[in-house]
């Protein structure tokens, strides 16, 4: 039985998340996490987002993550393998999706104010970019959105 492309990124996609739901309670950052999963289909790595806890404007949970994957590998090429994250990335996360020449990107919830990866603009599809990884939005959009809109209905009432 062959397996619907959707459902091989539940697990992961879960597993950012938990990273995310931990971040924006212990630290208090926005509610983003991501994992880079390996050709074999394992997690290698996983952030959050550490804006707040380091003080770092570039701390999001993909490039943390990327970065993560690439000490763990050795290798700054991550070809082969798939960011999961819970929110479509901003055009900073998606140029370093696209550095770092990740395969696929996966993410959950769609950003229509700063989303990079079809929402607001489509970095990774772009005829210019130097590499096009394929792109699978909207999985697990659902919990994801929520996890963001409870966070900041806390903050904005």
């Amino acid at each position: 039985m062959r397996i619907p492309a959707t459902e091989l990124w539940l697990q992961p996609m879960r597993q950012a998340i938990s990273l995310a739901a931990d971040a924006a309670r212990r630290f208090g950052d926005v509610p983003v996490g991501g994992v880079v999963v390996g050709p074999g289909g394992q997690v290698i790595a996983g952030a959050a987002n550490r804006r707040e806890r380091d003080r770092d404007p570039t701390a999001h949970a993909e490039i943390a993550a990327l970065r993560a994957a690439s000490a763990a590998l050795g290798r700054w090429r991550l070809d082969g393998c798939t960011l999961v994250a819970t929110l479509e990335p901003c055009a900073m996360c998606a140029g370093a999706v696209i550095a770092a020449r990740v395969d696929r990107l996966v993410f959950g919830a769609w950003d229509d104010k700063a989303g990079a990866c079809g929402s607001v603009w489509d970095l990774p599809r772009d005829r210019a970019a130097l590499h096009r990884p394929e792109v699978v939005g909207g999985v697990l959009e659902a919990e994801c959105g929520a996890l963001l809109a409870g966070f900041f209905a806390e903050r904005r009432p």
